[in-house]
């Protein structure tokens, strides 16, 4: 069996720096792992958009269970 590459020249592309040592940057300090994850968490652009949700679901529970108790009233 043959190796077949995607890209006819995928093996041959980096091999001038493929083993090179990765930069460190002199000035910069290495970022936290943490640091990193905040940088790709989603934007909380509909701060208290949630809450509203919560909200209002809780409030169609409320009506629903008094339009139940009021209705099961009616039938007596």
């Amino acid at each position: 069996m043959t190796d077949i590459n995607i890209h006819p020249m995928a093996s041959d592309d980096y091999d001038d720096i493929i083993s090179l040592p990765h930069h460190a940057s002199k000035t910069h300090q290495r970022m936290s792992a943490a640091m990193r994850a905040a940088q790709f968490a989603p934007f909380a652009a509909l701060t208290g958009h949630g809450e509203a949700i919560r909200q209002t679901a809780e409030d169609i529970m409320i009506y629903t269970n008094i339009s139940m108790l009021l209705s099961s009233d009616e039938e007596y």
